[in-house]
């Protein structure tokens, strides 16, 4: 059996990255459990209709420092005030099982797991402009003015990164951006290194080379 496989994706915040991915499993690529979106830690308080395990395990600084410690995550960052973080346990149990799994991180975190999974597929999601931008964080009504701005102001910095990422979407159109995300998962699960067992078995069933048993 192949392990899984790792898909990142990064964004800066109001780019749609969350909408893509939610796509791909209504779109049914994650209902047959071959593809799972890892849930991460986080201290932040949840937003309205946020769910604890759903959206993010939701636990205090005291606890996620613990973690820390105890070298429990893949990766975590500090933003805004707030810890977030992959639990490395829960990426390795689905990998070591055959299931691909895609992480929704910054790209703080991203550059993180590129230093020690380098075979991951790192994605960069990109607003169509800096005004589309700012129009999609204030519309979602998620976040204070203040925090808007911050939001804002950090976006160029997280967008100059974008050359440390295999691939590039730009999310100007929700349809195409899903499709591209989409295709992206597809060709890297039908690269004929990752079908090899599969393939190997597919052999083995016509028998030996030169072993016909068929009748002329």
């Amino acid at each position: 059996m192949s392990t899984g496989h790792l898909f990142i994706v990064s964004a800066p915040s109001g780019t749609g990255k969350s909408t893509l991915i939610r796509r791909l499993f209504e779109k049914g690529m994650g209902d047959a459990g071959d593809l799972v979106h890892s849930v991460s830690h986080t201290t932040r308080k949840p937003r309205r209709g946020e769910r604890d395990g759903r959206d993010y395990y939701f636990v205090d600084r005291t606890t996620f420092e613990a973690m820390i410690k105890a070298q429990e995550f893949l990766e975590w960052a500090e933003v805004f005030g707030d810890y977030k973080g992959t639990s490395l346990r829960e990426v390795d149990l689905r990998l070591d099982t055959g299931i691909d799994v895609i992480l929704d991180i910054d790209v703080q975190g991203a550059l993180q797991v590129l230093a020690t999974r380098p075979t991951a597929t790192f994605i960069f999601i990109l607003p169509p402009n800096r005004t589309e931008m700012e129009r999609r964080l204030r519309t979602r009504r998620l976040d204070e003015p203040e925090q808007v701005a911050r939001r804002l102001a950090l976006s160029r910095s997280e967008i100059e990164r974008y050359g440390s990422y295999d691939y590039a979407i730009i999310n100007d159109d929700l349809e195409r951006a899903s499709e591209a995300l989409a295709t992206i998962i597809l060709d890297k699960r039908y690269r004929r290194e990752r079908l090899e067992p599969q393939i190997q078995s597919i052999l083995e069933s016509f028998g030996s080379p030169g072993d016909d048993s068929s009748n002329d």
